[in-house]
């Protein structure tokens, strides 16, 4: 069968890049740097100068340096009035572009009309030497300067280093690159490769158990007493107290985030309900999350009483109560908890907060990304499409952004970062968008998605470099949209093969999950708060990773309601179930004698068995493992990656893709928020009836014995007497016999009406008769 022109194009394609990793050369580069294709550059480091003579009337000099290689023109910034000018400055010029025997390096004096020339260096490209990491950094050198007619100038000198290299040198990331020429100013610093860390976060537990001697206004009545909790901007809050006294009780727990450094500290407020709209505060107490104790294992933490502090206010001002009300608080810093930040479908790291409790790494991530092709134009530039891709790859608390390579579709990094593993079973996510703000756009742009992959580790084998080009898939609006390729090479090396296969029976999670679980509704709303307080902290660092990236590569928005998603999962619960349907339809055809020959084989062995009932449980595990042991040679030889028809993302209606898309609450209007009303009402009585179809079943085996049905019980009950007496006088073996080669029996022997148990058992009343 030939696979359709559209799922040929989202498909994944093996590719052969030319990197060092399987090939034996004599560059130190292939086992150092080897999972990328080597890139040169021509580095130009500018040092300082010194004695530079004066252009000016006044007889000084405002100094810069102009790196001129062919058509590319690199300048660092400029000095006023100093003679004796550090740059410090490194450019670097792509060898593939390099159009130029000569590299000039001019030392300029800024002028507000015309720059003069003070002096300038020419270097010949074929004497350039050749660096290759770990070669210690050239020693720069001072050069002369010379006027244009190659004459030296009587002061002036300029301390440089040229050399060759790759992308691997320690001075490529912060270098100023050719390709990238036409950025200026602070778009400089956000196309740039940078390397993130999340904040580290901590689950704060606050045990409020009561407060003593509040102070209502209103002592004619029973207070309704709760306490609100705030930390940053989460707020959460107690149930009103049952003990409706002044001295209230809760011992309820309240549960948030909070990331290192702590910044903010926990407000806690006891206040009283003295209207159905109106709260009075009873005391305020902080307290900073610097002193609160962090926490191992379950073991509960001491108590303290803290001082609630009241202000009234007399003849306009704020004034502070002497008598003080206190709160009885547990509160701690849990570190034997994994903080979720990630939808746990795709988790990086499954490590405990505490440090302490980490076990050793078990292996080496390593990911190149070489490049991307095909890429879609994501935005106007000068009346033509323009795109300034990057990569973004998160795994564990380690973000890493490639450079941004400016106005292409085919944009080469190939650049190569390194995780440590500490659990096999961890998803990387690496992800590609668009620059917005490479032209000084402030914060009005945004970095456009361009798609996403995801790469499970235990789907890799260790020690193999896995190149391939992954396509980039984004859903629209308007449907799937293949916004181009990305081609990465990827690694798993295994340091301690044991570890990694104990790692296998170790529980998925820290062990506080199962000792004090979290509940599935504390857990999201815990998952939400710890992404909004990661995007803000790495939004927040230079240059920032925009908050619209951390959300698309965390999977904010994953638990919204799809119509298209929930297709998908249902087919994906079809697809599980087919295996258990296959075999009943295969046991059918056997009780039918579709095939004689197989069902007297399946007799025989039936028979064989019955007489020998220990080698049923080895026939099952050796049936499984020569079953394992053949699908070895069909086994997948390429990681996994998004599948459009697995997702349903090719056959969507535009309608449901449109909801998907919708934001939350809804901004559509009243007739097709009513469309979709009716529509998932249709759905959902569909899941009714099904749910009172299973809930009517499970009625009919406990109405058996409840005499809900006299006379079906009666039936039962003497059923279950009778069976007792014959199975006990009646070898087991021979009733298995029997009732195998009954229920195998010749069709001949078949009647097409149900069977009387079945009859029977459709017979019994349900609870279903007294719904309403």
């Amino acid at each position: 069968m030939q696979k359709s022109p559209q799922a040929i194009d989202f498909a994944l394609k093996e590719t052969s890049p030319k990197i060092g990793a399987g090939s034996i050369t004599g560059d130190k580069l292939s086992c150092t740097y080897d999972l990328v294709e080597q890139m040169q550059y021509l580095y130009v480091r500018v040092v300082k100068a010194k004695d530079l003579p004066g252009k000016d009337v006044t007889g000084s000099c405002d100094p810069y340096v102009e790196v001129k290689l062919g058509n590319y023109k690199g300048t660092t910034k400029h000095f006023e009035k100093k003679s004796n000018p550090e740059w410090n400055q490194c450019f670097a010029f792509s060898k593939d572009r390099i159009q130029a025997s000569v590299l000039e390096v001019l030392v300029k004096d800024k002028d507000v009309v015309l720059d003069d020339l003070i002096g300038r260096v020419m270097f010949d490209l074929n004497e350039v030497p050749k660096r290759i990491p770990p070669d210690s950094p050239l020693a720069p050198q001072w050069y002369r300067l010379e006027d244009r007619k190659g004459d030296k100038v009587k002061t002036g000198e300029l301390m440089l280093a040229v050399w060759m290299g790759t992308q691997a040198d320690e001075a490529f990331p912060d270098a100023w690159h050719s390709d990238a020429a036409t950025v200026s100013g602070e778009g400089v610093a956000n196309i740039r490769s940078k390397v993130y860390l999340s904040p580290k976060l901590w689950y704060v537990r606050v045990n409020i158990i009561e407060a003593q001697d509040l102070l209502p206004s209103d002592k004619s009545r029973f207070p309704e007493v709760f306490v609100k909790a705030i930390l940053g901007n989460q707020a959460s809050r107690t149930r009103i107290s049952q003990s409706k006294t002044i001295n209230p009780m809760w011992n309820e727990d309240l549960m948030f985030v909070a990331a290192e450094p702590f910044e903010e500290p926990l407000i806690l407020t006891v206040e009283d309900r003295v209207a159905p709209n109106k709260d009075e505060v009873l005391g305020k107490c902080l307290i900073p999350l610097q002193a609160v104790q962090r926490r191992l294992d379950h073991k509960p933490v001491n108590t303290r009483w803290f001082n609630l502090e009241k202000h009234v206010i007399v003849d306009g001002e704020k004034k502070e109560t002497k008598f003080s009300s206190r709160i009885h608080l547990r509160i701690c810093l849990d570190g034997g908890y994994h903080v979720l930040d990630e939808s746990t479908h795709y988790s990086s790291d499954l490590r405990p907060t505490a440090k302490q409790l980490w076990k050793p790494s078990i292996g080496i991530l390593e990911l190149g990304v070489l490049s991307a092709h095909g890429l879609t134009p994501m935005k106007t530039k000068d009346g033509r499409g323009t795109t300034d891709a990057y990569c973004v790859a998160k795994y564990g608390q380690k973000w890493v952004r490639t450079r941004t390579i400016v106005d292409s579709f085919g944009p080469r990094w190939n650049e190569q970062y390194t995780w440590e593993v500490f659990d096999p079973c961890t998803v990387i996510t690496v992800g590609v968008f668009d620059n917005g703000h490479i032209h000084g756009q402030g914060g009005g742009g945004k970095d456009s998605r361009i798609g996403k992959v995801r790469i499970r580790l235990s789907t890799l084998e260790t020690d193999r470099v896995y190149t391939h080009s992954y396509p980039l898939l984004v859903l629209h609006p308007s449907g799937v949209r293949k916004m181009g390729e990305v081609q990465l090479a990827v690694r798993f090396t295994c340091s301690s093969l044991i570890n990694m296969l104990h790692m296998y029976s170790q529980p998925l999670l820290p062990k506080m999950h199962y000792i004090h679980p979290l509940s599935v509704i504390q857990l999201d709303s815990l998952r939400h708060q710890a992404m909004q307080i990661v995007s803000m902290r790495l939004n927040r660092a230079e240059p920032p990773l925009r908050k619209e990236v951390v959300e698309y590569m965390l999977d904010v928005d994953s638990h919204m309601w799809s119509m298209r998603r929930s297709k998908a999962n249902f087919f994906r619960i079809m697809g599980v179930l087919s295996s258990l349907i296959s075999v009943g339809k295969w046991f059918d055809q056997i009780c039918n004698w579709k095939n004689p020959l197989t069902t007297i084989l399946i007799h025989i062995l039936f028979i064989i068995l019955v007489l020998y009932p220990e080698l049923i449980l080895p026939t099952v595990f050796l049936y499984l493992f020569l079953i394992g042991i053949w699908n070895f040679r069909w086994r997948p030889r390429h990681p996994p990656h998004m599948d459009t028809r697995l997702s349903h993302a090719e056959a969507a209606h535009p309608d449901e893709l449109d909801e998907e898309f919708d934001t939350f609450p809804t901004t559509k209007g009243s007739d097709i928020v009513r469309m979709r009303y009716d529509r998932l009402r249709s759905i959902a009585g569909r899941v009714q009836t099904v749910i009172g179809d299973l809930a009517t079943q499970g009625e009919r085996f406990q109405s058996l014995i409840s005499w809900r049905d006299p006379r079906a019980t009666t039936l039962f009950v003497t059923f279950c007497l009778i069976a007792a007496i014959v199975l006990y006088v009646t070898p087991f073996q021979v009733v298995a016999l029997l009732a195998g080669i009954y229920v195998l029996r010749h069709p001949r022997f078949r009647h097409k009406l149900p069977s009387v148990p079945l009859n029977f058992f459709r017979r019994l009343p349900a609870r279903s008769d007294s719904m309403l």
